[in-house]
């Protein structure tokens, strides 16, 4: 059986590296598209002329307004509207990624939003259709089978033996060369599927009556860029009209869930940042009351220890929650200097491991922490980027890219931080890979003499930007 389990793991590593292609080398003919005044009759005449599953709308500068399929088709019949505007049965504003995206991410798209059909467009004009069956012929297991595994588990063994599959299929994908922002979405994603299986088992085991409620992911889980070493940040968030007996209800079944968790092998947060504590299982009002005392508060040690909240996404419940507390906060970092100012102070602690003589500061082992000293910078700045402008984004490399689309950085800077960023993720995985025994203390600890001339140098080029980038973070907000 273990033989077998690892022919389909290697199966597995090789069709997901197939996913690194870019959209538009998929695209196999030009997409089929009408206007949002015409018929439903016509444009069905032309799906079926084109052989087609979808046709995409488009307005008069060839810019899609919405996707009409054949799913949308059969409520059309059973409503007798076939000759009325296709307008009023499409789908709006259908998902649209660009050409050069790697087809990984619209794999990806596909299965957290349920759809079929990914628009790729240039510019914000469409090109093309990519369609479930043009991906998943790249793989034939892969994602879809691996995360209908997860939500087909019926038990916390089940899901723990996936855990430990999905480690063993994240190794050998290192071991292929996937490339690190691939594989920290892939991996997180599928985190995501155990994590929400397990709320969905332990929550039949738990009864509560008039409680909205949301399990929130924080830190590098809430920001989609988990590696092998990962343990559990998270928090609940509720609405009930007795926040205290709520709260007594929920603890229990956080409680269960944080342990559910670490059965499967993520290990229970020794700061205690987890639903299970009772300061961060609160009602909407008090998360609010805790996410204000954080913005006026003056202890830089507070706001460090705060930070890994700031990077908050729902994961099961209600997202709606979640949304609305994120859009709250947002609107208040922004216009809090002094907050900003104070976590700028803390994003400039862990500076880049760069000597004046030599390649790299080590210490006294010849190690560098490549967690404190190589990623930290890039998370904290890209946090206080979106905490300053307002962007929604919690990823590192989803924060530069959305501070470019609000010319708020330059893009040139932007895509060179996030290249770095990846380079340094790409050799903690590939560190973590090769140990034998994964533990806290060596999970991150690198020692640069061990890297290849050329990965020496890389690195060093990457501190480097990550010395640019606390330049002239330190230069807006007035740092010495």
């Amino acid at each position: 059986m273990a033989d077998n389990d690892t022919s389909i793991e290697r199966r597995l590593a090789a069709e997901h590296k197939a996913l690194a292609f870019a959209l538009r080398a998929l695209l196999r003919r030009a997409p089929v598209v009408c206007g949002e005044t015409d018929a439903v009759r016509a444009a069905a005449a032309r799906m079926r002329a084109e052989g087609v599953g979808s046709i995409v709308v488009v307005d008069d500068r060839r810019r899609p307004v919405g996707i009409f399929t054949e799913r949308d088709l059969v409520h059309v019949v059973l409503d007798g509207a076939l000759d009325g505007p296709i307008g009023a049965a499409m789908t709006r504003d259908p998902l649209a990624l660009a050409a050069d995206t790697p087809a990984y991410e619209a794999a990806l798209a596909m299965i957290e939003l349920r759809i079929r059909h990914v628009l790729v467009t240039e510019g914000q004009a469409l090109v093309g259709v990519v369609s479930e069956r043009d991906l998943f012929s790249l793989q034939r297991l892969g994602l879809g089978e691996l995360t209908m595994e997860i939500r087909l588990a019926r038990g916390i063994d089940t899901l723990a033996q996936l855990a430990a599959r999905l480690r063993r299929l994240t190794k050998l994908l290192v071991d292929q060369g996937v490339a690190a922002e691939q594989l920290t979405l892939y991996v997180s994603l599928l985190n995501d599927r155990i994590c929400q299986r397990i709320v969905e088992v332990v929550r039949k085991r738990h009864a509560w009556d008039r409680i909205a409620w949301c399990w929130l992911a924080f830190g590098s889980e809430g920001r989609l860029e988990q590696t092998f070493a990962t343990d559990q940040d998270n928090g609940l968030l509720f609405e009930a009209a007795d926040a205290r007996e709520a709260r007594a209800q929920l603890l229990p079944f956080a409680r269960a869930v944080n342990e559910a968790l670490d059965a499967c092998g993520y290990p229970l947060c020794k700061g205690n940042v987890m639903a299970s504590n009772p300061d961060l299982c609160l009602s909407s009002a008090e998360w609010q009351a805790k996410l204000e005392g954080w913005l006026a508060n003056s202890d830089p040690k507070a706001l460090l220890d705060a930070a890994i909240c700031f990077d908050l996404r729902a994961l099961a419940g209600d997202a709606r929650l979640a949304q609305t507390l994120s859009e709250w906060f947002l609107a208040r970092t922004r216009v809090r200097p002094n907050f900003l100012r104070l976590m700028a102070e803390n994003a400039l602690q862990a500076r880049p491991p760069l000597a004046k003589w030599r390649d790299f500061v080590t210490e006294a082992d010849g190690a560098i922490n490549l967690k404190l000293y190589g990623v930290r910078p890039f998370v904290d700045c890209a946090r206080i980027v979106a905490l300053a402008h307002g962007l929604p984004a919690t990823g590192t490399a989803a924060r530069f890219r959305a501070a470019v689309a609000a010319s708020v950085l330059p893009e040139r800077d932007a895509q060179a931080t996030v290249a770095a960023f990846f380079f340094i993720q790409q050799v903690r995985l590939r560190h973590q890979a090769a140990l034998e025994k994964l533990t806290e203390e060596n999970a991150n600890r690198i020692d640069p003499n061990r890297l290849n001339e050329l990965d020496r140098r890389t690195l060093k080029q990457a501190f480097r930007l990550e010395r640019d980038m606390q330049s002239r973070l330190a230069m807006d907000y007035q740092l010495g």
